[in-house]
């Protein structure tokens, strides 16, 4: 029985030791992942370089909208054409047509059957209900007679000549309320009229015509004559998405698409994708520029340096690189009229001020927009398989801190997961691998420096309550109605202040732990940029998952590992918490936490939301930097992290500020996962955090310096009052 214990403790001493030593070994594989994913974020930033030229759309059909307000409609048109070529606006939006819109449009008359009769001075017909159009002239006629019978045939709705008056039209056997509803080619009159006024055109196609080959061929044949080179999307869907399953319709569109060089825009911050995008994109070689769309309400309401600075950061933030402006009328009591943001669209956009030149100064040029110049080399293989490595290898890393006998099987596992998941989803797996890298490198961080604090400090327990007084040359913990209230945290003998270190030398120690902590942090980025380094993520076709697990996991570990694996046995340290009194004192953190929790939540990804006071400091700080920083890195954690640290090297209570700090920690990093956000932006965004946060830390350090020393000034006095007294 003896021998057979001894050979499982030698079993168990060996198994640990091949954990000590994996460790060592995965930290290589790690630096090794972390070198060799630099030149795949290398060409990810020459990508992002080759294409700045920026494009601004004017929605056409809004303009139509607008002018029908007017007293002379086509007067007003063709007076603001000229005013948005001049502003700066160089491409129309033209959506597919209808024939109501045709009517405001002038190109034709819309009758019901009623009104037909009542037009030719006939009775009304009991037992029909059909609809009837009158072409304005010969040139419409023939423009838009061929588009009207093509789409009304192929839905089964039979068509015949009609004229009145010497003016020629058509019956349409359908009611007047179903007539209107179908969709058509784009106006052909509009599109040979904007381009002779100068304008690059981009049609918005939906899915609603029933998808037909020779029909889109021919469509895009005269869009190619015109010189289009980018179509975007109307609705939900993408045209052909409906029939992909049936007619493979989607591999038919793109083909023409790639047959006549014609690119996709994809618009920015979608309630959900539309439907097909994806694919298209894929097969056509991600021939694809963002768009951003002002609405109308903002184009009215918004100041023009509003527009331009949300313009601008667009561009340099988020590689958007077309611009699609929106108007609409609306009534106003007020003035007693009709009004329109036409003249607020040109003070935004025009002029030395304007958005055109404003983002010219700052490297986006106007123009056309164009796709991103990418290049896949096939070295970029090894080297993604090197960053899969150093990501696995951070994750075992991270489980053998908290247990170390996990680090071997985590790692063996994590790697023949890995292996098993690239085969079924390549993208989930680079996901996820990225997710854990980002997590882990923090995370890592914070127990590195908790390690340190602890090292040059003594005292097995880690309380966050309690009083100290002085015995001799070290404090002990004083049972006080606080530690009551914690219900047993804290016990007799836990020291709380910590003497033998200067305040130069805390001060020193603090900034060499700062540097460090944020270099093992950072490991994760290049990681990152590897494993993500896709095109989708650029255009925001495929986005980064796990946002908020990365904001929270590597500050609710870091507090794990502070208060259940330093200084003593974890099980030891998890009795004492699991035995705790439950007291409203609890109760009430839990609640502030939980609300500060949501709140930050709220602030966290892609669709987080801020306050307007926080919408004018973010614009302060990009006016003044030209980037800005995170508000939380650099106000918030960044400067309590180190003053934690400087405090932590003395106080055992301030050890909790490291973990408020390891917020900072993650942000970094999460930083780098808006893959959209160009390398360079998301750089100097983290340097400027750190630089600002540093200088900010070191007054709240002096700030700190300051007041204990004028409270030990004043206790001084206080004893002395009360000796005499």
């Amino acid at each position: 029985m003896e021998h057979a214990v001894k050979g499982a403790s030698g079993q168990v001493l060996k198994w640990q030791q091949w954990n000590r030593g994996a460790r060592k070994v995965l930290w290589v594989l790690a630096l090794v992942g972390v070198a060799l994913s630099m030149p795949i974020g290398a060409s990810r930033w020459q990508m992002e370089k080759t294409a700045d030229t920026v494009e601004y759309v004017f929605d056409y059909s809004d303009l139509v909208l607008v002018a029908s307000y007017q007293a002379k409609p086509e007067e007003f048109l063709g007076a603001e054409l000229e005013k948005l070529k001049a502003a700066g606006v160089g491409t129309m939006s033209v959506f597919e047509s209808r024939l109501d819109e045709l009517e405001m449009a002038g190109r034709l008359g819309l009758y019901s059957e009623a009104e037909a009769a009542l037009l030719q001075n006939k009775p009304v017909p009991a037992n029909r209900n059909f609809t009837y159009l009158l072409f304005e002239g010969g040139a419409e006629q023939a423009a838009l007679e061929p588009i009207i019978r093509d789409r009304f045939e192929a839905s089964g709705i039979r068509v015949e000549d009609w004229s009145f008056d010497g003016l020629a039209g058509l019956v349409l056997e359908t009611p007047l309320s179903d007539a209107v509803l179908k969709t058509m080619e784009p106006d052909p009159l509009a599109l040979d009229r904007l381009s002779q006024a100068g304008f690059q055109l981009l049609p918005r196609l939906s899915d609603r015509i029933p998808y037909d080959q020779r029909q889109a061929d021919g469509m895009l044949a005269r869009f190619k004559e015109l010189g289009v080179t980018r179509i975007l999307f109307d609705g939900n869907a993408v045209k052909g998405a409906a029939e992909q399953a049936n007619l493979r319709s989607l591999d038919g569109f793109a083909e023409l698409l790639n047959k006549y060089g014609i690119g996709l825009s994809a618009i920015e911050n979608l309630k959900k994708p539309q439907e097909g995008l994806n694919t298209l994109a894929y097969k056509t070689h991600y021939n694809v520029a963002r768009l951003y769309s002002l609405s109308d309400k903002d184009a009215a309401a918004l100041k023009p340096d509003v527009i331009v600075d949300r313009f601008l950061l667009a561009a340099k933030d988020r590689n958007i690189r077309m611009f699609y402006l929106n108007a609409a009328p609306s009534s106003n009591l007020d003035k007693g009229m009709v009004t329109h943001p036409m003249d607020n669209l040109y003070a935004s956009i025009g002029g030395k001020d304007g958005a055109v030149q404003t983002l010219d100064r700052a490297g986006f040029p106007s123009g056309q927009a164009t796709a991103f110049e990418r290049d896949q080399p096939s070295w970029h293989k090894p080297l993604k398989g090197a960053a899969v490595l150093g990501a696995v290898s951070l994750i075992a890393l991270l489980a053998g801190a908290f247990f170390s006998g996990l680090t071997l099987p985590v790692f063996l596992l994590g790697l023949a997961g890995s292996a098993g998941l690239y085969v079924l989803n390549s993208s989930l797996m680079e996901q996820g691998l990225a997710l854990g890298a980002a997590i882990a490198a923090p995370t890592l961080a914070m127990v590195w420096v908790i390690n340190r604090i602890y090292a040059h400090t003594d005292g097995p327990r880690r309380a966050v309550g309690g009083e100290w007084t002085a015995s001799g040359s070290e404090a002990t913990f004083q049972v006080s109605p606080w530690s009551a209230m914690l219900g047993g945290l804290s016990q007799p003998g836990t020291r709380w202040v910590f003497h033998g270190l200067s305040a130069g030398r805390r001060l020193s120690m603090a900034l060499v732990m700062f540097i460090v902590t944020t270099l093992i942090s950072l490991l994760a980025v290049p990681i990152v940029v590897g494993l993500l380094n896709n095109i989708t993520y650029s255009l925001v076709l495929e986005q980064f998952r796990g946002v908020n697990l990365l904001a929270l996991a590597p500050m609710g570990l870091a507090a794990v590992y502070l208060f259940l694996f330093t200084g003593g046995s974890f099980w030891t340290s998890l009795r004492r918490v699991l035995s705790l009194q439950i007291t409203i004192l609890w109760i009430s953190a839990a609640a502030v936490l939980g609300i500060v929790g949501l709140y930050y939540l709220s602030r966290t990804g892609n669709s987080g939301t801020a306050p307007g006071f926080e919408l004018v400091f973010r614009n302060l700080l990009e006016s003044t930097f030209g980037v800005r920083p995170r508000t939380k890195e650099f106000l918030l954690a960044h400067p309590l992290m180190l003053l934690g640290l400087f405090l932590a090297l003395r106080y055992r209570a301030a050890w909790v500020l490291l973990v408020v700090g390891a917020m900072g920690q993650l942000s970094m990093v999460g930083t780098f996962t808006h893959i959209h956000t160009p390398l360079p932006m998301s750089l100097i965004r983290v340097l400027l955090g750190l630089g600002l946060g540093l200088l900010i830390g070191l007054v709240l350090i002096a700030a700190w310096q300051i007041g204990e020393a004028l409270f030990r000034r004043l206790r001084s006095r206080f004893k002395e009052a009360s000796v005499h007294a």
